[in-house]
């Protein structure tokens, strides 16, 4: 493997809104079209049961990301594109991460220790309701990361920890039974746009502010409409600092665009007249991709073909990694 290869990965829990398409997505497909690096893309349907129990929701969210993903533009003959769970490799490989992992690397893990935390709080007992899975969470991370020997994994500054854990688990491993692992780096750009919600919160589903990215001209608008602004009225200067309502139009503005709303705040533009200009913009945007979508989402088959060759690419490297590993710890034919 020649080239570096940079993996993310996508959990299949809900439908993409715009926070999703500014902050992730968008950068991660332009990334795609670099033919100096390997982009590995998956959608992390195991990891989504650490969230989810409801089956309708973790099949119709895979469907609804992968679409989305290839409705605006991923390069699937350039990247590899593979949905986790069709690659039994990385399963296989949990195992063998899981009999090197200190309980106690586990335990420092900050979701697990938020949740413990959460229980004491209520005066519960410190692991109620507390399963596995939440538990061996950073293990299945670190195996979609090492199954493909990712030297950069583009990560939210909450993720960090993770990659930090993957790192001390390969070197483990690597330590006991030969260099296997390449050790992975977090890729934390600060500069990726974090977009506030209709409230001015983080846009997220936790807060139920989200705008989703695929909806109808007519409702996106009525979504844009709904954005919280001040009472200041037509011809008072507004200010675009602390406004959710600009950060959301900088978002998909170019630098000619941003600075033209900068001045019509500062000449008191009228809060509608602002959000139809954010509307317009955003739909313009979306519009050919939304028609793309539109179009993927109601023939799935298509959508599982592109699914099953990225899978089989990924296996190309997974299957005889895997036989590598195996032969490593010992499990290997007797003659």
């Amino acid at each position: 493997m020649s080239k570096s290869t940079v993996l993310t990965g996508i959990t299949t829990t809900g439908t993409p809104h715009l926070g999703n398409y500014v902050g992730a997505i968008k950068p991660a497909i332009q990334a795609s079209h670099n033919t100096d690096i390997r982009s590995c893309y998956f959608l992390a349907d195991y990891h989504a049961l650490i969230k989810c129990r409801d089956p309708g929701v973790v099949h119709s969210s895979t469907l609804e990301i992968a679409a989305t993903w290839l409705a605006l533009g991923l390069d699937t003959d350039r990247a590899i594109f593979y949905r986790q769970s069709d690659i039994p490799e990385i399963s296989e490989l949990t195992w063998l991460l899981t009999c090197v992992t200190a309980k106690g690397l586990m335990n420092r893990a900050h979701a697990y220790k938020a949740a413990v935390q959460d229980n004491v709080d209520a005066g519960e007992d410190p692991d109620k309701a507390i399963d596995m899975g939440l538990f061996s969470y950073p293990i299945l991370m670190a195996a979609d990361i090492l199954m493909f020997n990712a030297h950069r994994v583009p990560v939210g500054r909450d993720q960090v920890q993770h990659l930090e854990m993957a790192r001390d688990i390969a070197q483990r491993f690597n330590h006991l039974f030969g260099e296997h692992f390449v050790l992975p780096e977090a890729v934390v750009d600060d500069n990726v746009a974090v977009l506030p919600g209709q409230d001015g919160r983080k846009m997220s589903k936790s807060y139920n502010n989200t705008i989703p990215l695929w909806l109808p001209e007519k409702k996106l608008r009525k979504s844009i409409m709904k954005i919280v602004t001040n009472s200041l009225e037509p011809g008072e200067p507004k200010q675009t600092e602390g406004s959710a309502l600009f950060a959301i139009y900088s978002a998909f503005a170019n630098t000619e665009q941003r600075q033209a709303m900068k001045q019509a705040f500062a000449d008191g533009i009228a809060w509608g007249a602002a959000k139809q200009q954010c509307f317009e913009l955003i739909n313009a945007e979306l519009a050919e991709a939304r028609a793309a979508y539109e179009e993927l989402i109601s023939e799935p088959a298509r959508i599982e073909a592109r699914l099953l060759e990225g899978a089989e690419r990924a296996r190309g490297v997974a299957v005889p990694f895997m036989q590598e590993l195996r032969g490593a710890v010992g499990i290997r034919p007797l003659a």
